[in-house]
């Protein structure tokens, strides 16, 4: 284990441009699909991040990442999952139960269609590197693209349910993950019983972002529920933990948002940093980022940690 003071917050560094919205085909889902590209102006063979937001959020959120993470060099892609406020759909709506899948089924689209969302971002695909490509989630959107990584949900009788795994991702991040489902409080499970993911199957490469003061009011443990990703995941996997994080960890969606009880600019910038040179080490393109981490970590004041398998 290696800790060490937060990182604080530095210029974005190279110019950046956002798309949006761009459509894309999802046949069924009722609501349109659409993204949001962030990417350099400048530069070419670009890895990719596709990034699923936590609940009620939409394509508009997460700046504070998505900005940082195309200045660093990444092409991110934002859609608007069913559950965002913007669709009104709440606990009660019969469509909720299923959203879960709806949302897996959002980030398959987007990796499907990666190749048209570029072209309509101002002919990204010539510029971007389809072959590093990561998937990215908070909250429940790390739920989602736990998914994509190999990760399963378990059925009330403990049954794994399908692979949900796309062969386009070869890295992610997990930021504030859900837990496993034994320790589920009553609310949590009448209305969210997929929140029973199942680990041990999540083979790709992810880095888990955890904070040390996150307590979810959807379970009865404590923190250390959102580092279940790093425990039971198979190797390679590496965790984040901040010690005074809690659940939107410095304010991941933005700036002096509702959810935002920690808020701390240097927090945020730390959790952008740490992905983003964890997948550009995980990606074979540099790991300079990623040593410098582990490097500024030997400070040992505790304020954050990583640790790996």
């Amino acid at each position: 284990m290696s800790s060490g003071p937060l990182v604080p917050s530095g210029p974005l560094g190279r110019p950046i441009v956002a798309v949006k919205p761009i459509a894309v085909p999802a046949p069924g889902r009722g609501v349109e699909l659409q993204v949001k590209v962030t990417a350099p102006l400048s530069g070419r063979n670009l890895p990719v991040i596709v990034f699923s937001h936590g609940n009620a959020w939409s394509l508009d959120g997460y700046g504070p990442l998505a900005d940082r993470w195309a200045a660093a060099g990444f092409v991110v892609v934002q859609p608007t999952h069913l559950d965002s406020r913007r669709n009104g759909i709440g606990w009660e709506d019969p469509r909720f139960a299923t959203i879960w899948r709806v949302r897996i089924s959002d980030l398959h689209a987007v990796l499907d269609g990666l190749g048209d969302i570029l072209r309509q971002a101002g002919g990204l695909e010539a510029r971007a590197d389809r072959e590093r490509v990561a998937v990215v989630g908070h909250s429940w959107g790390a739920q989602s693209a736990g998914a994509i990584l190999g990760a399963r949900v378990l059925d009330a009788d403990g049954v794994p349910g399908e692979d949900f795994s796309h062969p386009a991702v070869s890295a992610g991040a997990l930021i504030a993950a859900t837990g496993t489902g034994d320790t589920l409080t009553p609310f949590a499970a009448e209305h969210l019983p997929f929140m029973r993911p199942d680990y041990s199957t999540m083979t790709t490469p992810a880095l888990v972002v955890a904070g040390g003061k996150d307590q979810s009011q959807l379970s009865t443990r404590g923190p250390d529920w959102f580092t279940d990703a790093y425990h039971l995941g198979p190797s390679p996997k590496s965790l984040l933990t901040i010690a005074e994080g809690e659940h939107t960890l410095g304010g991941v969606a933005g700036e002096m948002v509702a959810e935002t009880t920690d808020e701390d600019p240097a927090r945020v910038a730390l959790v952008a940093d740490a992905v983003s040179a964890y997948l550009l080490d995980a990606f074979g393109l540099d790991g300079t980022a990623w040593a410098a981490l582990g490097d500024a970590a030997g400070a040992g004041d505790g304020t954050w940690s990583i640790v790996g398998k």
